[in-house]
């Protein structure tokens, strides 16, 4: 039973986040079954206002794990398919000449939505991929000189696929850092796939199946991330991400360490997963909690701890112990 929020010493604001948040979790894991961890750094994305890099090999529900949660948050939806021979405008649009009124209209691009899905980012060359920078940094699109503002709740969800490389762009480290964490969804375990079956046996995942019921609407997403304001942060916690980012620029093992938009979107998505906990303030935990999603695509291994077999995981598990834990 959930406590009041004079006993908690929480506002009933932040906890409206928690109780909003908790829904979407029990939503996304009873259609995502065996992928909680997934499920809680989506969520804090979202609550954050963050973009995601999604890494997982083919068959992983990458594309069904998004669609869930627009689905669940309201949000309007949009996906598109990268190929070799995409151009810009097939992201962002074009203004068409109308013979009849003399006039240019607008064609939006899938772009214009809630939430969009980038599926295989890294197929499409890097003028495609660069179309998408604008609207993730600034939330609007320039064409022809005029721009045009992006929804609110905007975010992107980027796909990849670690096995195949052939014929792919890889994302430069300027582009990586536009995106607030990399997720990665790996095959789920033996029960949890099983239950998958079930789903499937039971026609839980037919396209004939009924739509899912939004749990919120996008207007409340967007305030739940405005509420953000009001969580607490301490200076040793500040401390804590500042000694942690800079000293993760000194690791010799490391060619590029955190960029300060890292600390941000460090602190953003501690602040995010607090809230969702139910606190009002951030504590090491949920510094830890986001450090592997947060790091792992900014961190640049030199050519000599490849050769070492050094995987930047291990450099974050390292980076956290070497750095003291505010009391």
């Amino acid at each position: 039973m959930q406590q009041p929020a004079a006993a908690t010493g929480v506002s009933e604001e932040l906890l409206r986040i928690k109780d909003t948040f908790d829904k979407l979790r029990t939503g996304l894991n009873e259609n995502i079954v065996g992928q909680d961890m997934v499920v809680d750094q989506l969520l804090t994305a979202i609550l954050a206002d963050g973009h995601v890099l999604l890494e997982g090999v083919p068959g992983t529900a990458k594309t069904m794990l998004v669609k869930t949660a627009a689905a669940l948050v309201g949000a309007n939806f949009g996906r598109v398919q990268l190929t070799p021979d995409m151009l810009p405008s097939d992201i962002l649009g074009t203004n068409v000449y109308d013979l009849n009124s003399r006039t240019f209209t607008l064609r939006k691009g899938p772009i214009f939505t809630g939430m969009l899905l980038a599926d295989e980012i890294n197929r499409t060359p890097p003028k495609t991929q660069s179309a998408l920078l604008e609207g993730m940094e600034e939330r609007q699109v320039t064409l022809d000189g005029h721009t045009h503002k992006l929804p609110d709740l905007f975010m992107v969800v980027a796909t990849q696929n670690p096995v195949e490389f052939e014929g792919t762009y890889p994302l430069p480290e300027a582009q990586l850092d536009r995106f607030m964490l990399k997720i990665l969804i790996s095959y789920p375990q033996g029960d949890a796939e099983k239950q998958m079956l079930r789903n499937w046996q039971s026609g839980h995942y037919s396209r004939f199946a009924a739509p899912l019921t939004p749990i919120c609407t996008e207007a409340d997403i967007v305030q739940c991330r405005k509420l953000l304001v009001h969580m607490k942060v301490e200076e040793s916690i500040l401390d804590y991400v500042v000694a942690l980012s800079q000293k993760s620029r000194n690791v010799s093992d490391l060619s590029l360490g955190a960029s300060p938009r890292a600390a941000l979107a460090w602190l953003a998505a501690a602040k995010a997963h607090a809230a969702i906990e139910g606190r009002d303030f951030v504590t090491p935990d949920n510094i830890k909690f986001v450090a592997e999603p947060v790091l792992r695509h900014r961190l640049l291994l030199t050519a000599e701890a490849e050769l070492d077999g050094v995987t930047v995981n291990q450099v974050i598990t390292n980076l956290l112990r070497q750095v003291p834990v505010p009391r």
